[in-house]
This record gives structure tokens, C-alpha cells and sequence, in this order.
């Protein structure tokens, strides 16, 4: 004690050691929390790679529908009346756009049926959904598509649009359909012309024909490109209805010129084509 009576007093302060930062287990949560988010990123850039863009717009719909939905109608019977997130593949079998030909009273209440303004498809658009099939189904056997060497209907390619289906046959190089810068077909056309019209004849829709040709190196005072493209339009009808094709199906011949290119290079020999369309039933005449 002090001579003036009072005692110091003494803190002690004791400060518990704990293990460096690089021994904590935060910064393991984080790392795992990060991990996880990268294989997630890398999964989702798969998947985009992966599916067509039909596929991805499918699913992108399923999260944010923009289809109405009915509570009767759902294009099937699965979970939510519907089998697949592809809805526009998928017809609606009752209720609002039904497709069924006796409705119930109930789904009749809930809807249009077939056959009216509002209902199904029509016979006629399914029919003709149909025939196009066989005729891509017919090409197929006889060879669409294909790449071999003895094969003309390597020179055929496939599409179906609004307006029909389109057969587009081609140049190849080395084998042109005509000789050069003339109208006059060479053997393969011909060839091609009796396949088509052979299987032409499944259906009696009218034809279209559209001739296009393969753009000048050099501008021409007097381009040749649309009689040419005309010329060869009509040479194919004139095969096709020398092959059997009945004349009164030719709706029409045009000519476009190098105006519609289909390669990047404007003087590739994939340029010189021709479109046979066989026209749906509700195009204009």
C-alpha cells in the first residue's frame, strides 16, 4: 500500500490467440457458392449450343406463356392438358380451337368446335398437310437431298413456306442444268423433270415457277439476266408437260433475274436455280 493509501490497480488484459485467416472456413462457403455458379454458367452454355432455336423458344414460352390458356383446351392430356412445351405443335383438342368433330356439350360451351370461323383447321389445310409429306417422302426415295455422284436429285432441295412447297433444283459445279447462258436444259434436268412430275402427279395442286440466275462480273448495258431467267422458267414447264404434267396446273412463270441471291458470292453457280412451287389451295390466282 501506498504511503498515501491508495493501491494501484492493474488490468490485465488476456487476448485469446485464433487461428490465421487463411484457416477460417468463410471463405470455403464462397468458394463452393462460386464453383457452383460457374458449372451452372457452363451448363446453361451448353444447353443454348445444344437445342435449335424452335427448342429454345419452346422452353422460354413454358416460363412466360404468351399463349392464352384455357381451362379446357390444352392440346393434350398431361399434367396442365398439355404433353409438351412445344405448344405449337401440338393441336388443341377440345374447347376453344377444338379439333374434334362431335364435341361434348360441355367443351362445345367452352368453345368453337370444328368447322366454324373459330374452330379447328379445316379438312382441306389438313388434307393438303398430308399429300405435302408424301410428296417430301417420294423425293426422299427417289434420292432429295442426296449428295452421290450418280444421283440427279442431288440437285434438289426441300422447303415447305405459306405459299406451298417449294422444290428448288440447282446448279452443282461441274454440272449445270442448262448449257451455258442458254435455255436449253441438259440431260439432268431432264431426268429431274420426269421424277418431279411423276410425283407431282400425287397431288392436283397448281405450280408455280420461278427462274433465277447468277449475277454478271461486270454491269452490262443490256442485262441478259431476265430473259434468261424467264427463258429457263418456261423450258422447265415445257420438260414437265412434255413429261406428262398437265398444262392447266401452271398457274405461272417468272423470271427474277440475279435479284433473289441464295450464296454469299453473287456469282456462284448456286445462284442458277429454279423454284418449282406447288401452290396451297388458298393462294390467290
Amino acid at each position: 500500500m501506498g504511503a498515501d493509501g491508495l493501491t494501484p490497480v492493474i488490468i490485465k488484459k488476456v487476448k485469446k490467440g485464433g487461428g490465421d485467416g487463411h484457416h477460417g472456413g468463410a471463405w470455403k462457403v464462397a468458394y463452393a457458392d462460386f464453383v457452383t455458379a460457374m458449372m451452372a454458367f457452363f451448363m446453361l452454355m451448353w444447353l443454348l449450343n445444344a437445342t435449335t432455336e424452335k427448342q429454345r423458344k419452346g422452353i422460354a414460352d413454358y416460363f412466360s406463356p404468351t399463349i392464352p390458356v384455357h381451362r379446357v383446351s390444352g392440346g393434350g392430356d398431361g399434367m396442365g392438358g398439355g404433353d409438351s412445351v412445344f405448344t405449337e405443335e401440338t393441336l388443341a383438342q377440345n374447347g376453344t380451337g377444338g379439333s374434334l368433330s362431335a364435341p361434348s356439350s360441355e367443351d362445345a360451351a367452352a368453345g368453337a368446335t370444328a368447322g366454324d370461323s373459330q374452330g379447328a383447321i379445316p379438312q382441306e389445310v389438313a388434307r393438303e398437310e398430308e399429300e405435302i409429306q408424301q410428296i417430301l417422302e417420294e423425293l426422299a426415295g427417289s434420292g432429295g437431298e442426296s449428295f452421290a455422284t450418280d444421283n440427279p436429285m442431288k440437285h434438289v432441295l426441300t422447303r415447305v413456306t405459306d405459299e406451298g412447297l417449294i422444290v428448288e433444283i440447282f446448279d452443282l459445279p461441274g454440272e449445270p442444268l442448262f448449257l451455258k447462258d442458254t435455255a436449253d436444259p441438259t440431260e439432268t434436268l431432264q431426268e429431274i423433270s420426269d421424277i418431279l412430275t411423276g410425283v407431282f402427279a400425287l397431288v392436283e395442286n397448281q405450280l408455280a415457277i420461278n427462274g433465277h440466275i447468277m449475277a454478271h462480273p461486270v454491269v452490262l448495258a443490256h442485262n441478259p439476266a431476265w430473259g434468261l431467267s424467264s427463258a429457263r422458267a418456261t423450258s422447265m414447264r415445257l420438260l414437265m408437260e412434255n413429261s406428262g404434267f398437265a398444262e392447266e396446273r401452271t398457274q405461272r412463270i417468272s423470271g427474277f433475274a440475279d435479284r433473289k441471291l441464295v450464296a454469299l458470292d453473287p456469282m456462284s453457280v448456286r445462284n442458277n436455280r429454279l423454284e418449282l412451287i406447288l401452290l396451297r389451295s388458298d393462294q390467290p390466282e
